[in-house]
């Protein structure tokens, strides 16, 4: 049995260094920094979850289409397959740009608030 005052335990000492996170979740700082990761990512997500569905439908029932030759021995199915992964790339690309730009820099204002209110 802990017979130790509760303000002696280490996890309540670690509660005490630190800003309650329900605060920071509710703070204005939070709330910008999670709209702006959600406006980018979840249209880029729906995008290319639509590009990708679009190439699976494609495949399955207009092969006659997804055959059709490009040049030589490429075909519309191999340009779209491709295309798959080259836009994985970009969009990669791409939010690491936004991330470094909107995201990183409103992250480490709010964790050095967090730190000057200790």
């Amino acid at each position: 049995m802990d017979t130790a005052p509760a303000s002696d335990r280490p996890g309540d000492q670690r509660q005490q260094e630190h800003p309650p996170y329900a605060e920071v979740q509710a703070s204005a700082e939070f709330g910008e920094l999670r709209r702006a990761h959600r406006s980018f990512a979840f249209p880029l997500t729906i995008a290319f979850v639509s590009w990708y569905l679009l190439y699976v439908l494609l495949s399955n029932y207009a092969g006659g289409f997804m055959d059709t030759k490009v040049a030589g021995n490429i075909n519309v199915a191999l340009v779209f397959g491709l295309g798959q992964f080259l836009t994985t790339f970009l969009i990669a690309w791409w939010y690491s740009r936004h991330a470094a730009a909107k995201l990183d820099p409103r992250s480490a204002a709010i964790k050095s608030s967090m730190g000057s209110d200790a």
